[in-house]
């Protein structure tokens, strides 16, 4: 279980909405620690969920079930057990079928479509582990038989802002990790 050194807020001091973010959290998850302690900072909980999730991630000019898609492969690649719990639900519900999410680390698979494997390669080129990674020529036409360039820009910008909010809840022990994490801390 997550071990913050920020202090937790506990759940009858949050705010309504933060509330009923920790009761989903905990039926969802298991765990509200990342909600206990973003509850510090309401204001910051409420622009990630309202400007970056309603609006970019639910909103802007690619579908949800990419995104969706896109934000699994970025989680079961970082690690992230309370990311994962939660994503799988999203990515169901927005259309990703049960044999995609089970093959997600294998973008060769049958089940992927062309779309599809362009957006896990270029989740590949983004996540936590790759130091090296690049928007080459190759992945670019990959992905522009099925995406504008504002669109490629988009997905970028959300593997990015999703990325690093990764680096960040680790960083803050903020979420359970699986064991495939590759971010672990060094021993104090």
């Amino acid at each position: 279980m997550p071990d913050p050194v920020l202090r937790r807020v506990p759940r009858d001091e949050m705010t309504p909405r933060l509330q009923q973010e920790h009761d989903t959290a905990v039926a969802l998850r298991d765990d509200a620690t990342l909600i206990e302690v973003g509850a510090l900072a309401p204001e910051l909980m409420a622009w990630y969920r309202d400007e970056f999730y309603a609006k970019l991630f639910y909103g802007g000019r690619v579908g949800t079930r990419t995104k969706e898609l896109l934000r699994y492969r970025l989680s079961m690649t970082h690690g992230c057990a309370y990311c994962n719990k939660g994503n799988r639900v999203a990515a169901e519900k927005a259309g990703v079928t049960a044999e995609q999410l089970h093959h997600i680390l294998d973008e060769s698979h049958a089940c992927f479509s062309a779309q599809d494997r362009a957006v896990l390669k270029l989740a590949d080129q983004i996540v936590l582990t790759n130091m090296h990674g690049r928007l080459t020529p190759a992945l670019h036409a990959e992905l522009r038989p099925h995406f504008d360039d504002a669109q490629i820009f988009e997905l970028g910008m959300v593997a990015g802002i999703l990325t690093g909010m990764a680096k960040f809840i680790f960083t803050y022990d903020l979420v359970e990790r699986e064991a495939s994490c590759p971010i672990v801390p060094l021993p104090a």
